[in-house]
């Protein structure tokens, strides 16, 4: 792994929209890890300045990662239900349906982001939801860049080895945030990281990486024993100072309320893994009504903004694994020398 991807610790930092930039990344990288930027959220604009400011902190190898999802076509039936089952939520917080945003959300791995890996040539790019197209990827790769993806299936790190990753990131169904699956929606085929690793290092001749659930050395040391050449770790540094998490949801971490997760498309469209709130309850975290992948985020964005502006979380997308007990206030530095003890 050390020579995989250039690190002095086989621990990757998950990248995590919506709670991190370049910061977390830059402090995680400096201390011998692989930080990573999410970057499937940010204009090309947006995207410059974070490398601007992650190379100006650190000269450590990192990782940028990618949507490569297919966008779906806009459903305006699906979007009208979506919004008659929020329609009462606009009505408490005396919100008006005029305030949604419309808008494409998450946006895949494109040509312009392409340009801007060839201008700035980091040591790893990661993808979410399979790979981009073959001229995107060969244009990655002819920049030097290391390629990972996620895999929440043995069929699905076959299908990556095949068509071009370098390492399969094994998703368990553990982690936080978005499922990578890709292959299929059938969310029975997903399971727990300690299941699905030592089936996809058996399966394919690329590094495997583990991902999900992993919150303390004793699970980096269990992942590296089933044969991971590293562990991937979000939830854990989700209260570090360098992180940008909001305060609800630094308190719902911090909280008894983190014991119970479920994956949600609430928040999305996708299947995404986050603290169980009130509209997760109210609507069920998996709702038919939830218009696909990422096209649900539109209608819900203004009950989140109304709520956190009271101080509630209850409507927001509150992402957490299901081990939440490695999460400290401690600086990201020392997190990560705690998860490397005995590894390395």
């Amino acid at each position: 792994m050390l020579n995989f991807l250039g690190t002095d610790l086989p621990i990757i930092q998950a990248p995590m929209a919506g709670v991190q930039d370049s910061r977390l990344a830059a402090a995680v990288s400096n201390a011998g890890g692989l930080g990573s930027l999410p970057c499937a959220m940010l204009t090309a604009a947006a995207l410059r300045a974070e490398l601007e400011a992650l190379k100006g902190s650190t000269n450590r190898p990192f990782n940028l990662n990618f949507f490569a999802h297919t966008p779906p076509e806009p459903d305006t039936s699906a979007e009208k239900s979506w919004r008659a089952a929020l329609a009462p939520y606009y009505r408490e917080y005396g919100l008006d349906e005029g305030v949604i945003a419309n808008g494409p959300g998450r946006q895949p791995f494109n040509t312009e982001m392409a340009a801007i890996v060839e201008e700035f040539r980091p040591a790893v790019v990661s993808f979410h939801f399979g790979l981009p197209a073959p001229e995107l990827l060969q244009r990655v790769k002819a920049a030097g860049a290391t390629v990972l993806s996620s895999a929440t299936t043995v069929e699905e790190a076959l299908w990556l080895e095949g068509n071009g990753a370098d390492g399969i990131i094994a998703q368990g169904l553990e982690a936080g945030g978005h499922r990578g699956i890709f292959l299929t929606k059938d969310m029975s085929t997903q399971m727990g990281t300690f299941a699905l690793l030592p089936q996809v290092v058996a399966a394919v001749s690329v590094p495997v990486i583990a991902a999900g659930g992993i919150a303390d050395a004793r699970g980096v040391k269990a992942a590296l024993a089933l044969g991971a050449a590293a562990a991937q770790v979000g939830t854990a540094f989700m209260l570090c100072p360098e992180a940008t998490t909001r305060a609800v949801h630094r308190e719902a971490l911090k909280s008894d309320a983190a014991r119970h997760t479920a994956i949600t498309n609430l928040f999305s469209g996708g299947p995404a893994r986050g603290i169980m709130n009130r509209v997760m309850r109210e609507l069920g975290p998996i709702s038919a009504l939830a218009p696909a992948f990422p096209l649900a985020t539109n209608a819900i964005a203004p009950l989140r903004a109304a709520a956190e502006a009271q101080g509630s979380g209850d409507f927001s997308p509150l992402w957490c694994g299901q081990n939440a007990s490695g999460c400290l206030e401690v600086p990201a530095a020392e997190l990560l020398r705690n998860l490397a003890q005995g590894s390395n």
